[in-house]
């Protein structure tokens, strides 16, 4: 304990968390949904203050261009193509080797999020959907788990917090996923690295607060690193909410789609969760000839003209250079065919 103390003495001098504070950090469970740009800082930033275990959950694996804003991750991830929750890990257990950090290569969805966060102290919000985040909701919300919702566009973010039948939920203040094309994405809009890191600190100071059961914000907060604007916005709880009100779970019951556009990759990715692993020889074999292919113990990388098919081993395959849903499908159907 004495080690413990001395790698956390900063934390413990501090008022607001202390030596008992320090130790509900160190007896807490954080998934992390998405380590993309705010998942990365708010992995390090848990993991440097000391919470028991960390399971990092990603889809997607390292490009080149995550680098501007992703903390965690450098040139050679990008090189190996390797999946971030994997390459996550393996950072963050050389800068605290006390936590127990568990590596979740998959999509979240209705049949795993439950899975996922059974047994949680607390979830973070790293996605970059509102589909996901919706179901985080449903799932954090019938099961009393606390979630720290994120998001970032351009120079601007916003963070609430939600403790289910203590503050408002995400569908209290966005009732309906909006339709395509109404928000901005990263496509159009870029986003700024600064925001993402202020972001995913104001999540990670939250967290913090509702682990150590500390008094935690109950408004929304809207930054803009650009323009300097710090806004704190009151959400009310509604007992009409569908969500935190009813009690009716509609993502988490199943609504959601087969297919993702995914943000800032002019890529779609197509949903599927096969009960056995595909064998990426047989796939090889199978494409070698059409087009390039090439494939880890992680998944199966095919280049055909202008597209490229990432698959992973339950069947989920990123399809880039397309942001059409139905084209995705048809290129799904044509090489990989499961």
């Amino acid at each position: 304990m004495k080690e413990k103390i001395e790698r956390y003495e900063k934390n413990i001098l501090l008022e607001e968390i202390g030596k008992e504070g320090q130790e509900k950090l160190l007896n807490s469970k954080v998934a992390i949904i998405g380590c993309g740009g705010l998942g990365s800082v708010i992995a390090e930033n848990l993991a440097r203050a000391g919470i028991g275990e960390i399971r990092i959950v990603d889809r997607d694996y390292v490009e080149i261009d995550n680098l501007q804003r992703q903390i965690l991750f450098d040139e050679e991830d990008a090189e190996k193509g390797m999946p971030k929750a994997v390459s996550a890990v393996e950072k963050l257990r050389k800068i605290n080797s006390d936590v127990k950090f568990i590596p979740f290569v998959e999509d979240v969805n209705p049949l795993n999020i439950e899975r996922i966060i059974k047994g949680v102290s607390a979830v973070a919000d790293g996605t970059d959907n509102m589909e996901t985040r919706f179901l985080i909701n449903d799932a954090c919300i019938k099961h009393n788990i606390p979630w720290v919702y994120g998001a970032v566009i351009g120079t601007e973010g916003m963070t609430m917090n939600v403790v289910p039948e203590k503050t408002a939920c995400l569908r209290c203040l966005i009732k309906n996923v909006p339709p395509p094309g109404l928000l901005p994405t990263c496509d159009t809009s870029g986003v700024m690295n600064t925001a993402v890191n202020v972001i995913a600190s104001l999540q990670s100071t939250e967290l913090i607060k509702i682990l150590t059961g500390k008094k935690f914000s109950r408004e929304a907060i809207h930054f803009d690193v650009w323009r300097g604007m710090f806004t704190k916005i009151k959400v009310k709880k509604l007992p009409s909410c569908i969500s935190c009100g009813k009690k009716i779970f509609e993502f988490l019951n199943g609504k959601y789609t087969d297919s993702t556009v995914l943000c800032g990759r002019n890529a779609v990715q197509i949903n599927v969760d096969l009960k056995e692993k595909i064998s990426f020889e047989n796939l090889h074999d199978k494409l070698k000839n059409i087009g390039e292919v090439e494939f880890n113990e992680y998944m199966l990388r095919f280049r055909k003209d202008k597209y490229e098919l990432v698959v992973f081993e339950n069947g989920r395959t990123i399809i880039k250079g397309t942001g059409d849903k139905n084209l995705a499908k048809s290129l799904y159907a044509r090489y990989i065919g499961l």
